[in-house]
Parts: structure tokens; sequence; C-alpha cells
């Protein structure tokens, strides 16, 4: 019912920021709750950051509370992840995910939409 595009990874340096962004087709965008994971290789595809759709509650993850911020605008179908203070451990493949009607969940198997990902990497 939604398709996702991220866009906005690359390369950085430990410190800096990055915005990635989500842009998702088709209605009724604002009832999906949508969620940012990240795997590293070798690594299983963690949670990241989450926001529901109804009012907007946020969730993160302990280990980029602080550092990290997650952000929708309904009118243009766009979820944002700005990434600020960057690690060499935040390097990941980022991907948007999507779960129509519900609140945010950490388990990835539970999303029902998915994007291509997009590589962060931060150097030391």
């Amino acid at each position: 019912q939604v398709q996702l595009v991220e866009s906005g990874g690359g390369l950085v340096q430990a410190g800096g920021s990055l915005r990635l962004s989500c842009a998702a087709s088709g209605r009724t965008f604002s009832r999906y709750a949508m969620s940012w994971f990240r795997q590293a290789p070798g690594k299983e595809r963690d949670f990241v950051v989450g926001i529901s759709g109804p009012v907007g509650t946020t969730y993160y993850s302990d280990s980029v509370r602080g550092r990290f911020t997650i952000s929708r605008d309904n009118a243009k179908n766009t979820v944002y992840l700005q990434m600020n203070s960057l690690k060499p451990e935040d390097t990941a493949v980022y991907y948007c995910a999507a779960r129509f009607n519900s609140d945010v969940l950490v388990t990835s198997t539970r999303y029902e939409f998915w994007g291509q990902g997009t590589q962060v990497t931060v150097s030391a």
C-alpha cells in the first residue's frame, strides 16, 4: 500500500551530522507508524527510532537518544532522521520501515513495508 525511498546517507567524520529522509507514496501516510532501523555488516537489523501516526509519539533506542531526532511531515509524506554527534559505531545501512494503523514496534519482522536503505559511514 505504501512504497518508501530513503535518501541522505553519506560519509561523515565522527562528531558530524547527517539528515536522512524517507519519502512515502500513496495515501493515508499519517496512519502509519514510521521507524528507522539500521544494519551493520555481520549484525542483525536493529531498531533505532520510531514515530507514531496519530499523535507523533517518538521512541528512541538508548544508543541514539539525545543525538538523533525523528520527525514527520504528513503533508509531504516524509519522515526525517536528524543525526548529530555521529560515532563510528553508527556506521550501517539505515532503513525506513512502516506499519499501518499501529503503534511503534521495535521488532523488524513486524513491519509491513521497507525502503531500499541508505548507507551511513562515520569515520574515526
